[in-house]
């Protein structure tokens, strides 16, 4: 468009319109990490699933979930009006491995039933009858756990719900796929295919393997359910384990992610009084500077693309983009030190923020100081600054406006009386100089098939360059007669500031302080509240005015307060939901018992991905993560429950016998949709490049949730439910083995 405007429209007018700054590498990037991801991660998924399977036939039977789940999402969300964006392929690349957890439970049990000696259409049948309620009840409760997020509002809603959408339209069609199709094609595999296929698997030592790592666990599960007090110490011990590891891993919070974006913004707070030739004059020092880096790198620091400046009367700033798409940030210390090269300049140096609205109001902590007094609260703002710098180093903070009352300015008196005499009021004396100045609308005109015109009325085409020969302009009187403007007002030359904010009616002065990638927003909240703004309060250093945050400190404690509430009523939706397919309360609580163990699992997963491959911080995306977990993780335990109550009710085995059979027969389709999931979501944690940074600290807290949850489910699900499944009726009907406990 712009190269066909340049050639066709602007080209006999002269005129030439350049790109100044081009997002497109960057979203490109993005979208195309994700697909590969996706695609790397379904690949890992289906070498884990043929790793299991031993069979090349039963692998391609699971995975026909993927294709046809991912191909039914793009319809829904489109149906629902959602864009492909990087976030809800994100949702889709995270929903990889999750697809394929209910079509590996359909057919390992499928595959059970077979072993039995039943016709290939008895086992399908029998085994997909036997677990659809179970699978039903993990798919409900992943989706419902959205719920709340859905109708979450600012910028975090609108990534929540692109993420909600994706991963809750792929999870219910999983569910449909997992009960229709898996059936069919497992029906139709088991017919052609040779009865000795599952001796030859059997042989393989893997599988072998495989057996005798059940085996081990069997044994281990059998001690923990031996009596009261074994059950107890397990139970006690792993939610020590969970709440401890939670306290101690649980970091400060950010807001939204920054991400990777090639653009680095300068923000310039000059000394007062700068003239245009002085404005002009330090644009041209600072392109000088940063010649030596033009279009190479050098030293430390990448090479710069292109390069801006804006020397404005209201506002100074300049910018620049990267050779390297990765390395924009890398140009910050360099830019820095070009600001305070110059004589009495001072500013800020940032990288824009992939989700920022406003210019360099990104990842700030706002600090008001208002009061009625200017001076008193220039004065304590000074102070505050100054506090923030010691106890926050490497803190960039930008005053707005200026925390200088020295900017020259020049004020008309009106003389009222000989306004007055004169037949005029101040403000036909103020229209009056607006018009010998710049000029006043005073209409529109609209001619026929054309744009409307706005009429201006103004003394002279020629610009008047002093306030003295502005004092010394004519003005027409009511009665017709001219006479100098400095017969109706005096000149007084003084100084002040050039922006006066209010808030809430009185004068305020902003502190937007822009704390070092190290130190979470949350943490910089806390350091000024309890490090500087209470210690001064208390000094009395701060009378006559009132400090408070704003911004995006406001926004982070809203949306952290919702989150956690979201987590609490996702917890509770998930619990009512389970109560009401179980028909039963007890059994849900003991499922529950999972998500603690999950969100210790999700910051021992953050805490390693800050260990051992970047700076991850907590912000909202990542928590998230946990709200996820709470829908995700108690499908292995809805299994195993399940499980032990067919065997009561509809097997007439004893109880312990119920669970041990349960935890053996459900312990390998368990194990292959955790490994499935951690491996398909694995290339999202670990491949770094533009984007990765909005979904890597969400995929790190899902797959630590998921991993250790999954580790000790097997153990503290058992302990618990051998405490209440003793309520059970055993089927006297059925055949029991024995009838011991």
């Amino acid at each position: 468009m712009v190269n066909r405007l340049n050639s066709d429209k602007l080209k006999d007018e002269g005129i030439f319109l350049d790109w100044a700054y081009d997002q497109r590498p960057y979203i490109r990037g993005a979208i195309s990490l994700v697909q590969r991801n996706i695609f790397i991660g379904g690949t890992m998924a289906a070498i884990v699933l043929f790793i299991f399977l031993g069979s090349l036939s039963s692998t391609v039977v699971v995975i026909t979930a993927i294709p046809i789940s991912i191909v039914g999402t793009f319809i829904f969300m489109s149906s629902l009006g959602r864009n492909l964006n990087v976030v809800s392929l994100a949702g889709i690349a995270f929903a990889v491995g999750m697809l394929i957890d209910s079509a590996i439970v359909v057919l390992e049990n499928i595959d059970r039933h077979r072993k039995m000696g039943k016709s290939a259409y008895k086992a399908a049948y029998d085994g997909a009858n036997e677990v659809w309620g179970a699978i039903l009840a993990s798919a409900l409760t992943t989706v419902a756990v959205f719920l709340p997020v859905v109708f979450m509002k600012e910028e975090a809603g609108q990534l929540f719900r692109d993420i909600a959408i994706a991963v809750t339209s792929a999870v219910l069609l999983s569910f449909f796929v997992s009960v229709s199709v898996i059936p069919m094609l497992s029906r139709y595999l088991f017919s052609v295919g040779k009865r000795n296929r599952a001796d030859r698997r059997t042989k393989n030592p893997l599988a072998g393997m495989g057996v005798r790592i059940v085996e081990v666990m069997l044994k281990v599960v059998s001690a923990v359910t031996k009596n009261w007090k074994t059950r107890t110490a397990v139970i006690i011990s792993l939610s020590a384990l969970a709440i401890g590891s939670t306290v101690m891993l649980f970091p400060k919070m950010e807001y939204l992610p920054q991400g990777n974006r090639n653009l680095i913004i300068n923000l310039l707070i000059p000394p007062p009084g700068f003239s245009f030739g002085e404005r002009k004059n330090i644009g041209e020092q600072i392109y000088k500077m940063n010649k030596p880096y033009f279009g190479k790198d050098n030293g430390d620091y990448p090479g710069i693309k292109s390069m801006f400046y804006v020397g404005a009367e209201q506002i100074m700033l300049f910018g620049a983009t990267s050779l390297h798409e990765q390395r924009a940030g890398e140009l910050i210390p360099l830019f820095r030190k070009t600001i305070y090269a110059i004589p009495g300049m001072y500013g800020i140096s940032i990288q824009a923020g992939i989700f920022q609205t406003r210019l360099g109001r990104g990842r700030t902590v706002e600090v008001d100081i208002s009061g009625n007094d200017l001076n008193r609260t220039v004065q304590v703002a000074g102070t505050l600054f100054e506090a923030i710098q010691k106890e926050i180093p490497g803190a960039q903070i930008r005053p707005v406006p200026s925390l200088e009352l020295l900017f020259p300015e020049v004020r008309l008196i009106p003389v009222r009386d000989r306004l007055k005499a004169s037949g005029m009021t101040a403000w036909d004396f103020g229209l009056a100089v607006d018009v010998l100045m710049d000029g006043r609308k005073i209409g529109d005109f609209k001619p026929e098939g054309q744009k409307k015109i706005d009429l201006i009325l103004r003394a002279s085409e020629e610009d008047i360059p002093t306030p003295e020969e502005l004092y010394e302009s004519l003005v027409a009187m009511p009665g017709g007669k001219i006479v100098p403007v400095s017969s109706l007002a005096t000149l007084q030359r003084t100084t002040g500031i050039t922006e006066i904010r209010h808030l809430e009616r009185q004068r305020t002065i902003t502190l937007q302080v822009t704390p070092p990638f190290t130190v979470p927003l949350q943490e910089a909240m806390e350091i000024i509240e309890n490090k500087v703004v209470r210690p001064m309060a208390k000094q009395g250093l701060l009378d006559g005015t009132e400090v408070g945050q704003s911004g995006t400190a406001d926004k982070l404690t809203e949306t952290r307060q919702t989150l956690q509430w979201d987590f609490v009523l996702a917890a509770v939706i998930a619990y009512l939901l389970m109560a009401s397919l179980f028909g039963n309360f007890v059994y849900p609580f003991i499922i529950m018992f999972t998500v603690p163990l999950a969100a210790a699992g999700g910051f021992i997963g953050l805490k390693l991905v800050n260990l051992l491959i970047t700076n991850q911080p907590l912000d909202i995306l990542t928590m998230l993560g946990f709200i996820i977990l709470v829908g995700v993780v108690v499908n292995n335990a809805i299994l195993i429950v399940y499980q032990a109550l067919n065997n009561v009710r509809h097997h007439g085995m004893i109880h312990k016998k119920a669970v041990l059979e349960s935890v053996r027969t459900r312990l390998r389709p368990i194990y292959m949709s955790a490994a499935t999931s951690v491996f398909g979501m694995l290339p999202l944690v670990l491949f770094p490049g533009p984007g990765s940074e909005l979904y890597r600290g969400l995929g790190s807290v899902v797959l630590g949730g998921l991993a250790i949850s999954t580790i000790f489910t097997v153990f503290v699900i058992p302990a618990l439910l051998m405490f209440f499944i003793k309520w059970e009726k055993i089927d006297s009907a059925r055949p029991s083995v024995s009838r011991r406990n």
